[in-house]
């Protein structure tokens, strides 16, 4: 009998605790991988410095002109008639369409003037400019 008395004063608990510290764990993790999921879908250049650069969230169109004069809509290689195509498209479709253009720090600043005059006689009317933020 005795033996019994001993499993009844026993009884399992659950710590909640652990669970709390890994959830939280997670929560953090996803938070912290979300903000560098921004640039995922693009091309590397190296992008000028601007002390007051701003993140833009809602972007239409993100096009990367490399140094070699390549243009890339997102990750993806794109020729300039093609996407001056695509974009007059959007304008129509979307009237708050703009487009976001990632020129390397090296290329010529007449070819970037160049593609958005382009741009603005395919009927695009808002543009951006990437840059890195130069804070420290």
């Amino acid at each position: 009998m005795r033996l019994r008395d001993r499993r009844a004063a026993c009884k399992p608990e659950i710590n909640i605790i652990p669970m709390i510290d890994i959830m939280f764990f997670l929560l953090v993790f996803f938070m912290m991988s979300t903000l560098y999921m921004v640039n995922i879908k693009t091309v590397d250049v190296n992008l000028p410095q601007a002390q007051h650069a701003e993140t833009q969230i809602k972007v239409t169109y993100l096009v990367t002109m490399k140094s070699d004069g390549s243009l890339w809509l997102e990750d993806q290689p794109i020729a300039e008639g093609e996407l001056l195509r695509r974009a007059a498209a959007e304008q129509r479709r979307n009237p708050r369409f703009a487009v976001v253009v990632r020129a390397d720090q090296g290329m010529d600043y007449g070819m970037v003037i160049g593609f958005l005059d382009k741009m603005k006689g395919a009927g695009v009317t808002r543009f951006a400019l990437a840059a890195e933020s130069g804070r420290s």
